[in-house]
């Protein structure tokens, strides 16, 4: 049998038809409906079935688990999900991936899908056409399915029929007959050949076609498989080189729990095998240790019995393995960053809208809790650990002494650089990807809300200026008057500390919002205060000025911070605030 380089080009361009047409339906596939899986996933919760059934639709619906499985990563290293969380998904993903190889089985093996298959392209490629962009989604789903089929049909023409030509698997034969030592060969062939290929279900359909057309055992097949499995984790491995810690700690339990199902199989590896062939005859009357035809159903089964049980009998030790994994990848100690650097703000949380809203939400709350927070406890002569505990406003605040910050300096290398960062962010995160109009109502709100921070800080700069000029002065009263400006504010301040620290933001938001209601009487101009501290003789003229200015900027200044907190710890929970509102309430 002449078997040349013709013929080996053939084969590889078969593949790669094959490959394409796979690549072309998973991203058609994510294009229709990848925000809502995302969305999904992102909010799996702690109940490890219900991140397990989650991974498991997620990838019997994009027809992809290392999709799933990078999504996981992205939004691990994002803190949208946790390592407890992202171990379930990973789980399911993995019996989820089993629906391509049944898909490839019953119409790849046993329904002629390639004779509709060009219809079906020149009707997907028309539906392309179409303006609406889900209709051509659609259109490239149809494609994409239609040339997965007619590469499988290819790679099946190509490979040669070995039946008529048994010399050339002679070589094969000094491989295939050393017992465990041959199942351990084929195992690591079938991790290298989902490696090459990146994709498992690739690996898979060749896995299939080489046991169908005679070119391996059944056994050796079943070993492919196995090592698919190990071989999909890579692609994880790969993506968190150059991501946080606890993504990385996602990718090892990836690895891991794949591993651990591949020791546990290889140690029951012929007796699984003989169980496959067992429920073959019983069910459809044909061995797949003999038949060829049996062979693609049986593999699928074993696939997916193989993942269903691994699954089952590990996802009761998720908390072991997580303190394993816990222990392997040590967590990286947070460096002090340079201050004006963003800590969340980087390429790979572009990858996905919710990822990059995460990291713009988190940047934003960093802003308010780190520096922001220096500048109005000390712009407000009070120590942030004073600030923290439970002593009484009032108390701290008439024992304060005057403690001095350049806020300017504060503003320009801490807070103005860094927002600098997220409105750049948010610029690209808008133009990269395809935000939902809730997602970029999102980011407006987010945007506002460090535009009223950054306002606040420059307003905080004047009061502090005052707070020089009469907070050492003799007159009491006027004393009294600034210590309730900064104990309105300070009230805000404390609340909102207490917010980055609290698993419901519920209780401070609405404490927040009753301090909000009181600062609308902080004007001592409106409010008439002004008169009657200047008639009874109580404050000079250049100290009611003052005190009328002051007054308002606390105003301000409180009814901003309320606003910035409404806005970003409400967010994603909460989608209620209505951006005219957010933007009329601006002074």
């Amino acid at each position: 049998m002449q078997y040349g380089f013709y013929e080996v080009i053939t084969l590889i361009g078969a593949l790669c038809f094959f490959l394409y047409g796979m690549r072309v339906m998973s991203d058609a596939l994510l294009e229709l409906a990848g925000s809502r899986l995302r969305s999904i996933l992102a909010s799996a919760t702690v109940n490890r079935f219900v991140a397990l059934f989650t991974g498991f639709f997620i990838t019997a619906a994009v027809q992809s688990s290392s999709a799933t499985t990078l999504m996981v990563i992205s939004f691990v290293n994002a803190n949208l999900l946790t390592l407890t969380e992202s171990i379930g998904i990973i789980m399911g993903a993995n019996i989820g991936t089993t629906v391509t190889a049944w898909l490839i089985s019953i119409l790849g093996f046993k329904v002629k899908i390639s004779v509709l298959a060009l219809p079906l392209v020149g009707a997907g490629f028309l539906m392309t056409l179409a303006k609406p962009a889900k209709t051509k989604a659609w259109g490239n789903f149809i494609v994409g399915f239609a040339l997965l089929f007619l590469g499988l049909q290819y790679l099946k023409e190509a490979v040669p029929d070995i039946s008529s030509n048994p010399d050339i698997l002679s070589f094969l034969s000094e491989y295939a007959s050393m017992g465990y030592a041959s199942v351990i060969l084929f195992l690591v062939i079938g991790t290298l050949l989902t490696l090459v290929v990146q994709s498992s279900s690739a690996s898979m359909a060749l896995t299939l076609l080489m046991c169908y057309q005679g070119w391996i055992s059944f056994e050796m097949a079943v070993a492919m498989v196995v090592g698919g499995n190990l071989g999909t984790t890579i692609t994880a491995m790969l993506a968190a080189i150059v991501a946080n810690f606890q993504a990385k700690r996602a990718a090892m339990a990836h690895l891991l729990f794949n591993a651990v199902g591949a020791i546990w199989i290889l140690i029951v590896f012929y007796p699984a095998v003989k169980l496959v062939d067992a429920v073959m005859q019983n069910i459809y009357g044909q061995s797949p240790l003999h038949q060829t035809a049996a062979v693609p159903i049986a593999l699928s089964l074993f696939h997916t019995g193989f993942n269903l049980l691994n699954a089952f009998l590990l996802i009761g030790f998720s908390s072991q393995l997580v303190t394993l994994v816990e222990k392997l990848v040590p967590a990286t100690p947070p460096q002090e960053p340079e201050i004006d650097s963003p800590k969340f703000l980087n390429r790979q949380a572009l990858q996905y809208p919710e990822t990059g809203l995460k990291a713009l939400l988190d940047e934003s709350m960093q802003l308010l809790e780190k520096p922001a927070y220096k500048v109005l406890t000390h712009g407000l002569w009070v120590h942030r650990e004073e600030l923290e505990n439970q002593r009484p406003l009032i108390r701290l605040l008439e024992n304060s002494s005057a403690m001095t910050i350049d806020i300017d300096n504060v503003y320009n290398q801490r807070i103005k650089s860094i927002n600098n960062h997220i409105i750049a962010f948010a610029a690209e995160l808008q133009h990269q990807c395809n935000l939902s109009l809730e997602q970029q109502q999102q980011v407006q709100k987010i945007l506002i809300a460090n535009r009223q921070l950054v306002r606040a800080i420059k307003e905080t700069k004047s009061l502090h200026k005052n707070l020089h000029l009469y907070m050492d002065s003799n007159n009491e009263t006027i004393q009294h008057e600034y210590n309730l400006l900064r104990k309105r504010i300070l009230k805000v301040v404390r609340q909102i500390q207490r917010l980055s620290h609290a698993d419901d933001p519920q209780p401070a938001l609405q404490m927040i919002k009753r301090h909000a209601k009181k600062a609308e009487k902080l004007d001592v101009l409106v409010t008439g205060r002004v008169n009657e501290l200047i008639r009874a003789k109580k404050l000079s003229p250049s100290m009611a000025t003052s005190l009328i200015n002051d007054s308002f900027t606390a105003q301000k200044i409180t009814l901003r911070l309320a606003e910035i907190a409404k806005i970003l710890y409400s967010l994603p929970a909460d989608h209620s605030i209505p951006v005219e509102e957010l933007v009329v309430s601006e002074y």
